[in-house]
């Protein structure tokens, strides 16, 4: 999870030792590294068939607002990224995967992406007017979990808005070879009722809770929980 500068940034993402990483970062890395491409391909359209999710989207821009940066934690290819900077928002991107950034980067110029972790980030305390996990939380063992909110919880403004999306359900999905490169990497299904808890939990209020149903391409319902960080 090293740190990359590009470009002029008010933050520094750690760097951390790789012996010390957990063995699921350095399998997520892998996973991401080795299909950033094809991934960033298959995924680029998404957003046009699923008007829900572009008005969450929008709400969150809107919640947000001016108030400084905002973190797309877990971008990969940017997609999410540009379509909030296409909003409006001072939106920067960090990932793992050190392909998803470079490809970020020749994607979307204009738009500063790190490679870093989530659950680790070297930046003041208040300092974000939001934060977004896009399908982002999925490779985090479940212990783990109130920790990454933890973090989100410090990193954010008070009132400061977090949008976090993910696919339903008690087991996880296991994908292996995908585009036929040799990896694999399972992804977790949550329950938005154990997830909206945690937040809870890490000192977030809700603000919506919203489920769909599957799209061409899902097999489960997509959860998106909108929240803010309470006022200390």
């Amino acid at each position: 999870m090293g740190t990359t500068a590009h470009g002029p940034s008010a933050f520094r993402l750690i760097r951390v030792v790789a012996m010390t990483e957990p063995s699921f970062v350095r399998t997520t890395r892998t996973f991401y590294d080795a299909v950033a491409v094809d991934y960033a391909e298959r995924y680029k359209d998404q957003l046009d068939t699923v008007p829900l999710d572009r008005a969450l989207l929008a709400a969150f821009a809107e919640l947000a607002g001016g108030a400084g940066p905002v973190a797309d934690l877990g971008c990969g290819p940017g997609r999410i990224t540009g379509h909030l900077r296409s909003l409006g928002v001072d939106v920067f991107g960090v990932d793992l995967s050190a392909e998803m950034v470079a490809l970020a980067r020749r994607t979307l110029p204009q738009i500063r992406f790190e490679q870093g972790s989530m659950a680790d980030l070297d930046v003041p305390d208040g300092s974000l007017a939001g934060v977004v996990a896009w399908y982002s939380i999925i490779h985090t063992p479940a212990e783990r979990l109130p920790a990454v909110f933890a973090e989100f919880h410090r990193v954010l403004v008070p009132d400061g808005p977090l949008l976090v999306a993910f696919q339903v359900g008690e087991e996880p999905l296991h994908i292996a070879e995908p585009f036929g490169h040799q990896v694999a990497l399972d992804f977790n299904r949550l329950s938005p009722d154990h997830v909206t808890g945690l937040l809870r939990q890490a000192g977030f209020q809700m603000i919506a809770r919203t489920q769909r149903e599957p799209e061409e391409g899902e097999n489960v319902p997509q959860a998106f929980l909108l929240a803010r960080k309470t006022k200390d």
